[in-house]
């Protein structure tokens, strides 16, 4: 089962590729080995191939099906870019469009696009290349973009980015078209989709960093972008990736939006997590506990 009903929402998962990342070292420097080695009963295989030394992610798109609107959060990789500094995404070629197909959405159905922040593997299939030139792939689409992260990102800005040089063109390929289309959206401090989904800035990963709430009869949700990039964290909550942009705000942010899932006893979902794909969690001292994994089906 790859779709699950949150109250009156009605969420569906897309998996655009999944495939090993880099050491966990490298992607969590404050992370010692014997936390991974304590943790691989539940880390492995899913989160992390031990015997690789590699983790393990997900590209992937939550379809909310919400009072009568199509939403999409976030939107991967996307094809056909040039990605040279970071060869994982470069001038991928994958059937995320026939996955959506499956889902039972055509790109003109979409509504709403949610990019929880503006990094090139949240913002790809924003747009596709049609004829030699970028246009947007849901034609009928509002897409919702913090403005902390276009005036990050933009061209001429002066702040320097961790990993300028791909989000640069991610910007100039997957962003400035929609821009340019007038589908784009810049909103800030919070925007209500409906009666059920809010979003809210959580910075840290990048300045417009952003969650997705969800409120619908007693159930709680919250999507969570790259707040989380690997359930290690739910445990190690202070651990940042290394491409965070400002470390502290990062921190700060996560154990707020985890604190209030843990109270709230939401439903937490990653962007990038494989397995079940989102977790329910609980206080445990200054940390945290999964209790148990979204009704998702395993994926092999």
């Amino acid at each position: 089962m790859d779709s699950i009903t949150l109250g009156d929402v009605h969420v569906t998962r897309v998996v655009e590729f999944e495939t090993p990342t880099r050491p966990p070292g490298t992607m969590f420097e404050d992370i010692p080995p014997q936390v991974w080695d304590g943790n691989r009963s539940w880390l492995a295989p899913d989160h992390w191939d031990h015997q690789a030394g590699l983790l393990m992610t997900r590209m992937q798109t939550f379809v909310l099906r919400s009072e009568g609107a199509t939403i999409l959060v976030d939107t991967g990789v996307g094809n056909d870019k040039a990605r040279p500094s970071m060869p994982l995404f470069d001038h991928r070629s994958t059937d995320y469009l026939v996955g959506l197909a499956a889902a039972g959405v055509a790109p003109e159905d979409v509504d709403v696009v949610v990019n929880t922040h503006l990094h090139a593997d949240h913002v790809g299939w924003n747009t596709r290349l049609v004829g030699g030139a970028w246009e947007p792939t849901f034609p009928n689409a509002r897409y919702l973009m913090p403005r902390a992260d276009y005036e990050f990102l933009r061209p001429g800005s002066s702040h320097t980015s961790r990993t300028r040089e791909v989000n640069e063109k991610a910007f100039a390929d997957s962003v400035a078209p929609v821009l340019r289309s007038g589908q784009a959206v810049l909103w800030e401090d919070s925007h209500d989709i409906d009666g059920a989904l809010r979003l809210e800035y959580a910075p840290g990963h990048t300045p417009g960093s952003s969650v997705l709430t969800l409120r619908s009869g007693d159930e709680r949700a919250v999507f969570v972008g790259d707040l989380l990039h690997n359930p290690v964290q739910i445990i190690e909550p202070d651990a940042n990736s290394c491409f965070c942009e400002d470390p502290a705000a990062a921190r700060a942010s996560r154990r707020r939006v985890l604190d209030q899932a843990a109270d709230q006893n939401a439903l937490v979902f990653p962007a990038h997590l494989r397995g079940r794909s989102a977790v329910r969690i609980s206080r445990r001292g200054s940390s945290y506990d999964i209790q148990s994994w979204a009704p998702f089906a395993e994926r092999a």
